[in-house]
């Protein structure tokens, strides 16, 4: 039997992913908030007792002239997505939104597919004949994830994209890196440091470097660095405006729940960083920087100085959030994989993101639309 699925209250949703040690930063209920142009709803799954067993943030984005929407739930919904019937949480999801008027359910199931460690990553980039990290010999294969995307299959559920460098734009990256902190000391943890990243945080404290928490009024500082970083590498960056919505809708919600900090050398800020933070999981977000004074590596000793206080608030993972799956020499973001790998992190795959049509035509004429543009 399948289980009853209706709309819950924030604080409801909120008491579900806070009672578990690992949520997605992406499906508290403040995210809705920080969406402009999307409808955001809370649900809940509830099982024959009547207790909350599950919850989702869903995302609608109305389809221009119609009542129809594109139904989201990133990096979520937060489920038993080991259960042998997968169809029990599920059919009731795409029923509700199909009354609610959705075209196609996108989601992102927060399961791990495979790992590499940062050694194997290292050899993968230093080997000629690796193309794509996907296709190198994974240091950890996850028992039943691959059930777990056969069964999306069977169930009529399509995976989108292929991950990797496309993820960054198409939806939530299918690859991160990610830095284990549980168990681990604060020597271990720069123990498991590349040799680069040990002599760069070196570097900048004896250049006297100085990373401190900023608050909200620091964020026209951040984004200018921000955009700088935007020219460099290549991206179109999001306005001031989001980043001060962020602030205000996470931290409304949780005071702690994001964080920014900035690097000051000789009285300039020459890199900024903001933190996310949902129970035992503390993601990268954004960051940013200037090219001056590179030398002083303001950069390591920003993410050094996250990560301490990422272990200290008892995390089990510091994330970096997404990487490209390209081990191209030529591809811009190979030295960002580089950056986040020499950290000790592991490159992680999801399953990625997923697709459900429940009008076949709209859903059709959207991808034609989107795949032209």
């Amino acid at each position: 039997m399948s289980f009853r699925l209706e709309p819950i209250t924030r604080e409801e949703h909120l008491r579900f992913v806070t009672a578990r040690p690992s949520v997605s930063h992406l499906q508290v209920p403040s995210w809705g908030d920080v969406k402009p142009g999307w409808r955001a709803e809370s649900l809940g799954w509830f099982d024959q007792g009547g207790k909350l067993v599950g919850a989702g943030l869903v995302l609608l984005r109305p389809l221009p002239r119609t009542k129809r929407y594109l139904a989201y739930l990133p990096e979520g919904p937060v489920i038993d997505w080991s259960a042998e019937d997968l169809g029990r949480w599920l059919e009731p999801l795409t029923t509700y939104l199909r009354g609610r008027g959705a075209f196609t359910v996108r989601m992102g199931p927060p399961v791990v597919a495979r790992r590499w460690s940062a050694d194997a990553v290292k050899a993968a980039i230093a080997d000629p004949g690796a193309r794509r990290l996907g296709d190198v010999e994974a240091t950890v294969h996850e028992p039943g994830a691959d059930d777990i995307a056969e069964r999306l299959r069977r169930m009529g559920w399509r995976r989108t994209g292929t991950g990797g460098e496309e993820g960054f734009a198409a939806g939530q990256p299918r690859y991160v890196c990610q830095v284990p902190l549980a168990g681990r000391s604060l020597e271990q943890v720069q123990g498991g440091f590349n040799q680069q990243w040990r002599r760069n945080v070196k570097k900048a404290e004896k250049a006297g470097v100085k990373v401190v928490r900023g608050d909200q009024e620091d964020l026209p500082t951040f984004y200018e660095l921000y955009v700088e970083t935007a020219r460099r590498d290549r991206f179109v960056p999001r306005p001031l405006g989001y980043f001060q919505r962020m602030w205000q809708a996470l931290t409304a919600e949780d005071p702690d729940r994001m964080r920014l900090y900035l690097a000051h050398h000789d009285g300039e800020v020459l890199a900024a960083a903001t933190m996310l933070t949902v129970g035992e999981h503390v993601w990268y977000s954004y960051g940013a920087s200037t090219s001056r004074r590179r030398e002083v590596q303001p950069n390591n000793a920003l993410q050094w100085r996250m990560m301490c206080d990422a272990h200290e608030r008892g995390a089990a993972v510091y994330d970096f959030r997404g990487i490209t799956d390209t081990l191209d020499e030529d591809n811009h973001l190979l030295g960002l994989l580089r950056f986040k790998v020499g950290a000790g992190g592991q490159a992680v795959e999801y399953l990625g993101e997923w697709e459900y049509p429940l009008n076949r035509v709209l859903h059709k004429a959207v991808a034609l639309y989107m795949a032209r543009r």
